[in-house]
């Protein structure tokens, strides 16, 4: 409503005769310089209309940045109806700020139900953090069972990034069998990198069936990338048979 009235009162100044005089004529100047506020601005030269419409446009725009919360907003050129509307929006934003962390927040603006609140926002934000392991967690905010709950959540994302090899793996934290199942997963990932080709491979840790298996794969994978065209193929892996058929050798 009030951009509104601002928009209405800048085609009412632009529609003004005195405005749409030549930029030579003195008159003319002022009005823009007063409409724009900037240069030389004598109000007193102004038609009465003119001056309560610049009046009532310089009004608004100064409503309009106090209630954006953007901007130098001039309290003392508030009427007194409006500053109580604007004190309003200004408490909701900082509410608002405490409520998100987004911007800045003065918590002893807060009445004590929106401390309450807030309070409330913040531990349950912690507790998230602390759970999900994702922004800052302060573990001396949790109570008892919260912590007994975080402690199973970190032992389980600790868990999944051993198993998975993506993220930090603290071994220390786990079980026995669970030491076991990360063993096994390791040993399982590292025997799928030698087979693709795609990741690091040890092959020190590859029983003999498994190098075996390993080096019947990387055969395929040389003799595909030889019939395709498509990756680096070594002629050396290929047998005489093999180099025949795709015209390496002399025919029979």
């Amino acid at each position: 409503m009030k951009r509104a009235m601002f928009v209405c009162l800048l085609f009412g100044i632009l529609a003004c005769p005195g405005f749409s005089q030549s930029s030579g004529d003195s008159k003319s100047e002022n009005l823009r310089n007063s409409f724009a506020g900037l240069g030389a601005c004598d109000l007193s030269a102004l038609r009465s209309a003119q001056a309560k419409q610049i009046a009532d446009m310089r009004h608004n725009q100064n409503l309009w940045k106090c209630l954006d919360g953007y901007g130098e907003c001039d309290h003392n050129a508030l009427r007194e109806s409006e500053a109580k509307e604007i004190a309003s929006a200004q408490h909701r934003r900082n509410l608002l700020a405490c409520e998100t962390t987004i911007g800045i927040c003065d918590k002893s603006q807060l009445t004590a139900s929106e401390a309450e609140r807030v309070a409330r926002i913040d531990h349950e934000r912690n507790l998230l953090n602390c759970m999900t392991g994702f922004g800052e967690c302060d573990h001396s905010l949790l109570n008892p069972s919260e912590v007994t709950e975080v402690a199973e959540f970190e032992r389980q994302r600790n868990l999944l990034s051993c198993q998975t090899g993506h993220g930090l793996c603290n071994r220390q934290l786990l079980s026995s069998s669970e030491a076991g199942e990360v063993s096994d997963a390791e040993h399982h990932r590292n025997i799928l990198a030698c087979k693709t080709g795609n990741g690091y491979c040890d092959g020190s840790l590859l029983s003999p069936s498994e190098a075996k298996e390993v080096a019947d794969a990387k055969h395929q994978r040389n003799l595909l990338a030889r019939e395709t065209g498509y990756g680096l193929c070594d002629r050396t892996l290929l047998s005489v048979e093999e180099a025949k058929q795709i015209g390496l050798g002399p025919s029979s």
